[in-house]
């Protein structure tokens, strides 16, 4: 990888090894747990939100559209009410193995751009389209992650107080 794609893709794998941390040893109750008055996103949702929206980069960065077999396995990214789609029942193992396998893939793909490529625009967003630039789109992946991993850290908190 060339110098800025690298130090970008470690701080992503920094924050996906960090979320590994965090959910590790949680059981299937806890994974699935929705916080008081069960009005929040799951670990679960979570977890399967931040695989998707990093899956979506990963193709952006490709130049490819995300192919209908991995939003199938991956998506939606929102429900008909606007929300992060239910998710239960899916166990921690598998909702890492897929977020893992994104992250496979997003290395692969790191070693085919450059720094200059960096600056390519692409467009985002799943209502109002947006553009950003692979360099802010691969910074996106890894703050992306770390904000939710303060949501799963609170859930852990009020599922441990229950």
């Amino acid at each position: 990888m060339t110098p800025i794609v690298g130090m970008l893709y470690s701080a992503v794998v920094q924050n996906s090894q960090r979320l590994q941390l965090i959910t590790k040893g949680m059981s299937q109750e806890e994974v699935d747990f929705k916080g008081p008055n069960h009005t929040h996103n799951s670990t679960a949702q979570l977890l399967r939100h931040i695989a998707y929206v990093d899956l979506n980069w990963v193709y952006r960065m490709k130049g490819q559209p995300l192919p209908v077999s991995l939003q199938e396995e991956y998506g939606p990214m929102i429900d008909a009410n606007h929300r992060l789609p239910m998710v239960k029942g899916v166990s921690l193992n598998t909702l890492v193995s897929k977020y893992e396998h994104v992250i496979r893939m997003l290395k692969d793909t790191c070693t085919h751009i450059t720094d200059e490529d960096l600056d390519k625009i692409v467009t985002f967003g799943h209502e109002n389209e947006k553009q950003a630039t692979l360099r802010w789109g691969l910074w996106h992946m890894a703050d992306h992650s770390r904000y939710h991993q303060a949501h799963i850290n609170q859930l852990r908190k009020w599922y441990k107080g229950m």
